[in-house]
């Protein structure tokens, strides 16, 4: 390839202030690998600050001499002029902070004004200024929050709604973001859901096609890689917005759902002799070995066995702390410790398996292939369970992932995190090749930004603090759509935004609310509780009735035991003094009907 890079383009680099002279305008910057460009800053770019949604644009083109101090992270993008050996001309800088230790996404109301800008972006599209009417739902949403012609409501996605709005409620205490949650539950249970009163369980519906006041219910899944069978993830995905709700309500008719819920995964989709949940079972058996499934049959994969605890069982956990739920997530890392590293074979973990937990590598688009952010998302999830139950195994992995990844899954020139890879080399390759595209989801950026706060936040580490920074630097600076709302599916390599086909919508099969408003969440509390040492205030509207012995329990996630305590509780706002500070739980009062609790939540100082 020598010489064949005689031509111009444009590109981002991501680095770290080396140098600057004002003289020659030649700013020297290192990567996070620490290649060292350089880049002229002649032709006078623009400079901005990192901004959050629903904040103007921040010019720093006057102010660009006195911020390239050494040591600042920052993004250039120009064009490369493959000339004199090659030449880097600056056309746009974005600084993280006004200081060069300064990083805004780090302040403690960063996230929780991001999850209200996206709430409004969403209840907008949705429901415009009317009322809230799920009949008005729709799955996708264009990118300016118009809806699409079709008429199809997706229960996974009215799900991940849900979950957004009422994640927003327990960060704001805003209403209209717990009337949207509640509303779209009882939508999900009265149109999507399935009591089978014959075999205890409950299932869920794909989702429902509207036609004007007929609906047509939709009982297998449309979607391509799982079409005419019933995937375990769209069961786990229903209950995900369904009891992020119920941690706010405590409404027992949702724990129900869920209890029925488990019941028909142990039932139907368990492997009891060789562990594990298999990926599908048929529509009309309810079998995971149907041949109608085709490649799904007798299948288990990442979704099946280890998307419960992200999506819905750490939550149920939080809101009940039921012995029962805590030992599903115990066998659901124990599994995923024992059958997923593959590390004499790949950087990444295996993820779609046979029953007896062979590899499956030649299945439908995944082959032999790596999703980037589930390698994450488990090293994300194991420090979560690792403060519930420490085990060495869960540890171990995870600071494994945490090790490896950044080489292997990160773009280290750009910023950010890739998508599907190769999981293995092949011939004289040096890099893992791109399944596709170089583009980047953003809901990978997500896994990355929690894997690394976490593991900062609960064994410490500069590499994973860096790490941790580098990932929300990127996703607040290339994500966040300033001009229509909300965040972009896809970016390219560079950080633009990718706007062609599903991925130029804000709502899709795949994208609603969840993954955006999960980061918002555990980002505001793994920043400020864990990392930085600040208060945050936490909402809940529960009728005391609904509790056992009238303890709402607050805990906003699996934290390491005792690294938080309340300290102070409010009840329709008035102080109220009945709490356990360090078990986390508020005894309510005595009364019928709801109450308005706010709790206030501080980091125990380490010492």
């Amino acid at each position: 390839m020598a010489g064949s890079l005689n031509f111009s383009f444009s590109d981002t680099i991501a680095g770290y202030v080396v140098r600057f002279d004002s003289s020659s305008r030649l700013l020297r910057l290192k990567t996070t690998d620490d290649r060292e460009f350089e880049v002229s800053l002649a032709s006078g770019p623009s400079a901005e600050l990192v901004r959050n949604l629903d904040e103007p644009y921040v010019d720093a083109s006057g102010h660009v001499d006195e911020m390239l101090s050494p040591g600042r992270f920052l993004f250039a993008y120009g064009v490369h002029y493959p000339e004199q050996g090659g030449r880097f001309d600056a056309k746009r800088l974005v600084f993280l902070g006004r200081g060069a230790e300064d990083y805004r996404f780090e302040e403690a109301g960063w996230w929780i004004r991001q999850i209200e800008s996206l709430a409004d972006f969403y209840k907008r599209a949705q429901f415009g200024d009317g009322p809230v009417d799920f009949t008005e739902y729709r799955t996708e949403i264009r990118l300016g929050g118009d809806k699409t012609a079709s008429h199809v409501q997706e229960t996974d996605t009215i799900s991940r709604l849900v979950y957004g709005m009422a994640s927003a409620y327990l960060l704001t205490g805003k209403d209209e973001y717990l009337e949207v949650a509640e509303r779209g539950t009882e939508y999900l249970r009265k149109h999507m859901r399935v009591v089978d009163s014959e075999e205890d369980v409950v299932f869920w519906y794909h989702g429902i096609s509207v036609d004007g006041d007929s609906e047509r219910k939709l009982f297998t899944s449309e979607f391509s890689d799982d079409y005419d069978a019933i995937p375990m993830y769209e069961q786990i995905y229903a209950l995900a917005g369904p009891i992020q709700t119920y941690r706010v309500t405590g409404d027992v008719r949702i724990k129900n759902d869920a209890d029925a819920t488990i019941r028909l995964f142990d039932k139907f989709f368990k492997d009891e002799e060789q562990g594990g949940y298999y990926s599908h079972i048929d529509p009309i058996l309810f079998s995971p070995d149907h041949e109608s499934l085709g490649e799904n049959a007798e299948r288990k994969n990442w979704n099946s066995v280890g998307d419960h605890a992200p999506a819905y069982l750490i939550n149920l956990y939080l809101a009940t702390g039921e012995q029962r739920y805590a030992d599903f997530l115990e066998y659901t890392f124990d599994t995923i410790a024992d059958k997923f590293p593959d590390y004499k074979n790949s950087p990444f973990v295996q993820e779609r398996f046979f029953r007896d937990w062979s590899h499956d590598t030649a299945h439908s688009w995944q082959q032999n292939r790596a999703v980037v952010g589930h390698n994450l998302k488990i090293a994300w999830n194991l420090m979560r369970m690792n403060s519930l139950k420490a085990k060495p195994a869960y540890e171990q992995l995870a600071r494994k992932i945490g090790e490896i990844m950044p080489a292997v899954g990160s773009d280290q020139q750009r910023g950010g995190w890739y998508d599907v890879v190769e999981r293995v080399k092949e011939g004289d390759q040096e890099a893992y090749r791109f399944a596709w595209h170089d583009r980047k989801a953003w809901w990978q950026q997500e896994q990355a930004i929690l894997a690394y706060l976490i593991l900062n936040g609960t064994v410490g580490g500069d590499a994973n603090l860096r790490e941790a920074r580098q990932a929300q630097a990127f996703y607040n600076t290339f994500f966040l759509d300033h001009d229509e709302g909300a965040v972009y599916f896809n970016v390219l390599a560079s950080g633009t935004p990718y706007l062609l086909g599903t991925e130029r919508l804000k709502g899709s099969h795949s994208m609603s609310m969840y993954h955006s408003a999960e980061l918002c969440y555990l980002a505001a509390v793994y920043n400020n509780l864990l990392i930085n040492g600040r208060e945050m205030d936490f909402h809940f509207q529960p009728d005391p009735t609904d509790l056992p012995d009238r303890i709402l329990r607050v805990s906003p996630d699996l934290l390491p035991a005792g690294s938080v305590r309340i300290a102070s509780v409010e009840i329709d706002e008035k102080p109220y003094e009945e709490f356990d500070a360090e078990a986390l739980t508020v005894h309510l009062p005595d009364v019928q009907g709801r109450v308005k609790v706010k709790v206030r939540l501080r980091p125990v100082n380490k010492q």
